[in-house]
């Protein structure tokens, strides 16, 4: 997130930042290339794990292409200004949440597009350890060298793709003792960061702070409130533990894709392809998933505002311009932004502040910050777009207390 900014999952914008860049043609030439030879690669891989991780870097570094704004003379000072935004948006953001990390000071790091993506294939290895060990076992199948090569090259497509777009993160997914200093970071896209500057004539000082109040803020939600990083992970191991590689899912997935076309549902909206190929089981746990993410990103947005009001008098024209932005994608960028879930991620911010306002017009911030108390309180996705039931649901568990 700059001089003292940084902005969410997220400004993790799925924004173009490349005025050179073919939109119908986001990824250029052929990224997968590698897939010519589906079996060959590192002989010494883990045949065991189910993505070809080497081939994800590759890909991912061919698709992110040339960065903008690569000269050292771009990022004097940029690291010190990163990291007193960071300071102070975290003091910001205590005041008016009222969330205060248990972890200590929030640590930023400014990054490039490689930096990125190697951060990020890092979180994924550790998220996905138990699924390779689920899946080892199927290893010695004639398509496995294939099948973990092709999951490799779509990581590596996804991840590339979202270096060029993604202004700023906070690492969450998993801490752990295995190189802790690499975790817990807030995470700032040196050359993205810099070319929408450029381009739109940002002031630095005020864009960089409002996006680190909108990282900081994830990292205060999730070291603030102790049982929400353990939930959030618990949901998404739910998710990989019902992982079912039964080709009979393909089979249903299409009829699931016939049956919402049928209804003049667009079969995609609700995820992407994540959301299309999810079993019963699954598809309860992402809409708990989607309800809890749509929370995190309006508050996100909200406190991004409330937080720097006053300091950051060019929010509004920030607020517009990113908007402007997310809405912009058109050709084939539209079409793989759909596929990956990200119109399902674009709509999170919206709807969670919607339901903010409406819960704070119901109840003041007092019933807003029910959420916080315990995980059942948390508004499932269908919540989030009816606040009302929300609020009826708290008064009730009031009445029974």
């Amino acid at each position: 997130m700059g001089t003292c900014a940084e902005g969410p999952a997220e400004l993790d914008d799925p924004v173009d930042l490349d005025d050179s860049a073919d939109l119908d043609d986001p990824i250029g030439g052929d990224p997968t290339a590698d897939l010519d030879n589906p079996i060959g690669g590192d002989p010494t891989a883990d045949l065991d794990d189910p993505i070809d991780w080497e081939l994800a870097r590759r890909v991912a570094l061919r698709t992110a292409r040339r960065e903008p704004y690569a000269a050292p003379q771009w990022r004097d000072g940029l690291a010190e200004d990163f990291a007193g935004c960071t300071e102070r948006a975290e003091a910001l953001v205590a005041d008016c949440t009222g969330l205060q990390s248990r972890s200590g000071p929030a640590r930023g790091r400014v990054t490039d597009r490689v930096g990125w993506i190697d951060a990020n294939l890092a979180s994924f290895q550790r998220l996905l350890r138990p699924l390779a060990a689920k899946l080892g076992s199927d290893s010695e199948s004639r398509l496995a060298p294939i099948t973990r090569r092709a999951a490799g090259a779509e990581l590596g497509v996804m991840l590339g793709w979202m270096s060029t777009r993604v202004l700023g993160q906070y690492d969450l997914l998993v801490i752990e003792d295995d190189k802790p200093e690499d975790q817990d970071i807030v995470y700032y896209v040196a050359p993205n960061v810099l070319a929408l500057e450029n381009r739109y004539a940002f002031d630095p000082a005020q864009f960089r702070l409002w996006l680190a109040i909108h990282e900081v803020t994830h990292r205060a939600q999730f070291t603030g409130v102790g049982w929400m990083r353990p939930h959030f992970i618990g949901l998404v191991e739910a998710v990989l533990d019902s992982v079912d590689p039964d080709p009979k899912r393909i089979a249903a997935a299409a009829r699931r894709v016939v049956e919402a076309r049928r209804r003049g549902e667009d079969p995609l909206a609700a995820g992407g392809l994540m959301a299309l190929f999810a079993s019963e089981a699954q598809v309860e746990t992402l809409e708990q998933l989607s309800g809890l993410m749509s929370l995190l990103e309006g508050h996100g947005d909200v406190t991004m505002d409330r937080a720097g009001e006053g300091l950051v008098p060019s929010a509004p024209r920030f607020g517009r311009v990113m908007r402007r932005r997310r809405e912009s994608v058109r050709g084939f960028a539209r079409v793989f932004q759909r596929l990956i879930g990200l119109d399902a991620k674009i709509k999170q911010y919206a709807e969670g502040e919607h339901f903010i306002e409406s819960v704070e017009a119901a109840g003041g911030t007092a019933l807003l910050d029910r959420v916080w108390e315990a995980p059942e309180n948390l508004p499932g996705i269908a919540e989030i777009r009816s606040p009302q039931d929300w609020v009826t649901r708290m008064g009730k568990v009031a009445a029974a207390a």
